[in-house]
């Protein structure tokens, strides 16, 4: 997914935010110790029994209906989850780790840029991503929590996870590898590279989404159209860049493109410079990562060229920063919220033992926000009026 170390947007909710949402969801069904303890469920929230009661179901059907077990009729799952949601039931989380081994809570991390210094929820895919996520999750009775791929205290052993969502796994990634060893489900947002053993995956056609938006650029009058693009392993990267040199090859341009470490602080803006001032300077660009917009707008500037009458622009952004800045950017949505929401409902379905026969794979629409960065005006003619003729 789009990323860069080059901190530029800080989305409103922090990791630390995120973290608090988890432990406070988790923490939910705590006896809080300065609160007297509940005589019945009756006069707090409702129980198994009391939902059970309700449904007119046996205790053990209620299980199994909001478990996914058992062999019940769709129609009676179906019923005895909404008088569940009607009566605010929900489940013990210390209740559920006595009977069912598991603790309701699943992780989500970032591995590929695991080893360096920045915090991948600042930016704003991860930020939308991640928020879904915990809705989702929270939505099925489980709590999110965001993790760090490497950590001084070894935090992953001291947080018992049911399953973790990886995004942008690399191609032999050692966290994915370790997780699978332990036998916790591991679903990717990012389609995984080789024989990478996730459960399951989702992701974009980023072949699709890019030769698209470079046919948008050439219909509004580009010639040499460049590409700024990272020399990281994950896929979302690699299948961008492949599909620009196939485009490249098929339109019978050659390719203009310069790439840097997405981890390496502002080396994005560098690389926007050293794009622009290259001899064969194109006249429009796509940029991958989420601060290319501004990075190349600034370049832009500093060399004297106009958008969009001399340099069309499009980045890979959720950021609304886009629609404001001075012309405004055309962007690419990846749809984060999709996907935030579609890994945690099939690492869920995992954890539950539900369509586990064969590895999931869900791809999700991107979309092409176009705004003036890359919508060149045609050339101004002047009409002049008939002449009269002669003589009148």
């Amino acid at each position: 997914m789009p990323v860069n170390n080059c901190i530029c947007f800080r989305p409103n909710h922090t990791p630390e935010l995120y973290y608090q949402l988890a432990m406070t969801a988790a923490g939910k069904h705590q006896v809080s110790r300065t609160e007297p303890p509940r005589r019945s469920t009756r006069q707090g929230r409702a129980g198994i029994r009391d939902v059970a009661a309700a449904a007119g179901v046996s205790i053990t059907t209620v299980s199994d209906a909001l478990n996914g077990k058992g062999r019940l009729p769709d129609a009676t799952r179906s019923h005895v989850r909404e008088v569940a949601e009607r009566l605010g039931y929900r489940p013990s989380a210390a209740a559920r780790t006595l009977r069912t081994g598991k603790s309701g809570l699943i992780g989500l991390t970032v591995t590929t840029y695991g080893d360096e210094p920045f915090t991948f929820t600042e930016f704003a895919y991860f930020a939308e991503m991640a928020r879904a996520a915990t809705s989702a999750a929270l939505a099925r009775g489980y709590a999110l929590v965001i993790l760090p791929a490497t950590s001084r205290h070894d935090v992953w052993s001291n947080v018992a996870l049911d399953g973790t969502v990886v995004i942008d796994p690399s191609d032999h990634d050692a966290v994915v590898t370790e997780l699978v060893r332990q036998g916790l489900p591991v679903v990717s947002d990012g389609r995984p590279a080789g024989t990478l053993p996730v459960t399951a995956w989702v992701d974009n056609d980023h072949e699709a989404a890019v030769l698209d938006l470079l046919d948008h650029l050439a219909e509004a009058g580009a010639r040499r159209i460049g590409l700024l693009t990272g020399n990281t392993t994950d896929t979302y990267t690699r299948l961008s860049t492949d599909a620009y040199l196939r485009w490249c090859e098929r339109v019978g341009q050659d390719p203009v493109y310069e790439s840097y470490p997405a981890h390496d602080p502002c080396a994005g803006a560098v690389a926007a410079d050293r794009l622009l001032a290259r001899p064969d300077r194109p006249d429009a660009v796509y940029g991958l990562f989420d601060p290319n917009g501004t990075d190349l707008l600034a370049a832009a500037r500093r060399y004297g060229l106009r958008v969009p009458e001399d340099l069309l622009l499009v980045c890979c952004s959720e950021s609304t920063v886009y629609a404001a800045t001075e012309p405004p950017i055309t962007t690419l949505s990846l749809k984060p919220r999709r996907i935030g929401t579609a890994v945690v409902q099939l690492l869920i379905d995992a954890i539950e033992g539900i369509n586990t026969d064969r590895p999931v794979e869900q791809v999700i629409p991107t979309e092409l926000i176009v705004r003036t960065s890359s919508q060149r005006r045609p050339p101004r003619t002047t009409v002049s009026p008939p002449r009269s003729p002669s003589g009148d």
